[in-house]
């Protein structure tokens, strides 16, 4: 039997919340999650949404890179 590993280089992942310290905490404990198999935050994009009756909704796409 042979086995063949091979790192992840990029990872991007979405997230949402009905609040920003919602929005962090998952963020957060995400970038820890990926710290054990060695990726690192390249870059983040956020965007905040009123909906019609006055409620805000926050998302955020997060890219991941292989720490090299």
């Amino acid at each position: 039997m042979n086995f063949q590993f091979e790192l992840i280089e990029d990872k991007i992942e979405f997230f949402e919340a009905t609040d920003i310290k919602e929005l962090e905490k998952k963020i957060n404990d995400k970038v820890e999650q990926n710290k054990a198999i060695m990726m690192h935050v390249h870059t983040v994009s956020h965007q905040m949404h009123v909906d019609e009756n006055g409620r805000k909704f926050y998302s955020a796409v997060v890219h991941f890179k292989l720490k090299k």
